[in-house]
Parts: C-alpha cells; sequence; structure tokens
C-alpha cells in the first residue's frame, strides 16, 4: 500500500476515534452525529460519504459512487417521512458538488497544489441524557486527520489552531445569518430527531449484548492480551488484577473500534515479564451493562486461546467514513461562505456545505 496512503488513513482514522471518544461507563446518554468524508486521490473508493449514527450505530448512508441516500437499519424508515429519502438524497448530493471545489481550496490554503492523498472532514451532532434531561452539541472539521475549526458550542464562536483556518474563523464569526442557524439546529433541531430516532429504534438501540472475552499472547512472551468483541452498547470497563488485587502499571488500553454488525471491539494489553506470569495469578476482568456480574478470564498458560479479530482493514476503511467530511465553505469573492438553508424541514439541512 502506498506509503502516503497508509499514512492518511492512520490520521483518519486516529480523528475519527478522538472524536466519537469513550462515553462514560453505562451511561444513559444518547446521541445523533452526521459524519461527511471526502478523499482525495485514492482510487477505488468513493470520493464522497456520509454517515448517520444513531447512539454510534449507522442508520443511513450516502456515497458518490450510488448518488441517493439509503437506510441502514429497518427502524429508521418508521421516522421517515413519504419526502425524507428524497430530500436527503437531494442535500446531499448538493454537498458532494461542493467538496469536489472546496477540497481544492483546501489544498491552496495548505499549499499543497500537486497530487498526493488528501483527507477532508465534517463531524456534528448532539447529545440528549433521557435520564437528566441535559443536552450537548458539537461540530468539527478537520483536513488531513487534523483539526481545522470547531464550534465552540457555549459561546457559538468558532476556533482553530492552525493558521490556514484563520481566514474561515473571522469569516464565520462575523456571519450572523450562520449563527442563528447553529442554534436552532443544535438547540432545537437536532435534538427533536435525536429523540425521535432513539423512540423508533428503541428495540435495537436500547438492546444489551454480552461481550466475548479472551485472553492471547501472541506477539511476546512478555505481554497478554485482553479481546472483548461483539458487545452493545460501546461502553466497557477493562481493568487488570495480579492475585486477585487491581493493577494499572503497564497496562494499555487500545481505542474502542466498530465491528461490521454494529457491535464493538476493545483491547487492554499488560506487559509483565515471563517470570512474573509464570509466579502469578493474573486476570482481566470485564465490566459491562449486559453482565449480571463482571466476567473474569484467568490466565493459564496452555489455556484455549482465541484468533485475534480479523478486520483491521474493514475498520480503517469505516473509520474513514466515519471521520467527518471537511467542506471549505463558499467562496465569496475572497475566503469562505456560510453554509445553504434550502430544505429546512429535514432535520440535517442547516449543516450542509456551501457551493464555492
Amino acid at each position: 500500500m502506498d506509503s502516503n496512503l497508509t499514512a492518511n488513513m492512520r490520521k483518519a482514522l486516529l480523528f475519527a476515534l478522538i472524536l466519537f471518544g469513550l462515553d462514560s461507563a453505562f451511561g444513559a446518554t444518547h446521541s445523533l452525529r452526521y459524519v461527511y468524508s471526502g478523499t482525495s486521490g485514492i482510487l477505488d473508493f468513493p470520493e464522497f460519504t456520509i454517515v448517520g449514527l444513531v447512539d454510534e450505530e449507522q442508520f443511513v448512508y450516502y456515497d458518490s459512487n450510488i448518488r441517493r441516500t439509503i437506510p441502514r437499519v429497518e427502524w429508521v424508515n418508521k421516522a421517515a417521512d413519504p419526502d425524507y429519502w428524497n430530500r436527503n438524497t437531494q442535500n446531499f448530493i448538493g454537498a458532494e458538488q461542493v467538496f469536489k471545489n472546496n477540497i481544492e481550496v483546501a489544498k491552496k490554503r495548505f499549499n499543497q497544489t500537486g497530487g498526493g492523498i488528501h483527507t477532508v472532514q465534517q463531524m456534528y451532532g448532539c447529545e440528549w441524557d433521557d435520564d437528566t434531561g441535559t443536552t450537548g452539541a458539537h461540530r468539527q472539521f478537520g483536513y488531513d486527520g487534523e483539526d481545522f475549526i470547531t464550534l465552540d458550542m457555549k459561546t457559538m464562536n468558532w476556533v482553530t489552531p492552525v493558521i490556514q483556518a484563520f481566514p474561515t474563523k473571522e469569516k464565520w464569526n462575523n456571519d450572523k445569518g450562520l449563527t442563528e442557524i447553529n442554534k436552532n439546529y443544535f438547540n432545537q433541531e437536532c435534538i427533536e430527531w435525536l429523540k425521535k430516532y432513539v423512540g423508533y429504534g428503541k428495540e435495537t438501540l436500547q438492546r444489551k449484548v454480552r461481550p466475548e472475552v479472551s485472553l492471547l499472547q501472541k506477539d511476546s512472551p512478555s505481554s497478554v492480551s485482553c479481546y472483548a468483541t461483539g458487545f452493545f452498547p460501546k461502553s466497557i470497563v477493562i481493568n487488570w488484577q495480579k492475585d486477585g488485587k487491581e493493577i494499572h502499571d503497564d497496562v494499555e488500553t487500545t481505542e474502542l473500534l466498530p465491528n461490521g454488525d454494529g457491535s464493538f471491539q476493545i483491547r487492554s494489553i499488560l506487559r509483565v515479564s515471563p517470570e512474573d506470569l509464570k509466579n502469578h495469578q493474573f486476570s482481566c476482568v470485564v465490566d459491562h451493562v449486559s453482565l449480571d456480574e463482571k466476567m473474569v478470564k484467568k490466565w493459564a498458560p496452555g489455556s484455549n486461546m482465541l484468533p485475534i479479530i480479523i478486520g483491521c482493514v474493514v475498520v480503517a476503511l469505516l473509520a474513514i467514513c466515519a471521520a467527518a467530511a471537511f467542506f471549505v465553505w463558499k467562496k465569496k469573492n475572497e475566503g469562505y461562505g456560510k453554509a445553504g438553508t434550502s430544505d429546512t424541514d429535514s432535520e440535517n439541512s442547516g449543516q450542509q456545505a456551501a457551493k464555492a
């Protein structure tokens, strides 16, 4: 695989993981997110994708090859009005056309006028705690796997860590119309749709699936890995014990990753000397909402070990699709413009990219 492609896939994967993060263990928070991804210079891969997720489960999908919005779960059809699919398809087609122009603008900003592989990303959405009624929201943009510009939800001002985004920040912060669009969408419209989706998808979204846990010693005689996979919801806690006492030193836990079936996987690695492993009892302890009590897996040399979870390439590609699509905004004379506002009855219409 091309080294540039590999590096950019890693960046996009990292960006997606940072964006999605890990919720507090066993929380009651629901989320609605839209993830836009655009690529330049990758052959045999859609240039543009949009993924809609409720509670991190994909429920709608669009890409530049199929050029239509399709359901990923049965329950979304119950929440959709008769024009839902056509309306969102037209919105996404418009966003796709904008992307093709705006990625070139972004490359110029970063002085990347030649070829090469680049990714543009956007993610926006909202959260709602059905126990406390607390709500939250986020809107973030990235370029080549790095933060580009973010909306501060408390002040409704844009902030950026990179100088290339300063013109964008100034223009958006001075656009009162865009500010009102964001306030309306994130404070009201997004939450209303999230509650609607959670209501229709309750049986699926609130299911509880036990993790499958296995201990492996493959890469090194000085490490033992505890794999948990196939669980839902995603919140999970993995700890290690030595002779029945919890330990935290020399433990590395990988990022939470999605499986293709809507469940999740995670790995915790314990670095331990072969001598300690021989003379002491080490156990992996897993806690998940689907379990009546914590699951304890004791390490024993020669014990039955399952193969390492496969599908890394699929996970990387899914992460690219899930690492939000960055659209550089409408260029009016010079700089970037504001988002389009057509189809305001569509729950994600306020977040469409503008034509450059």
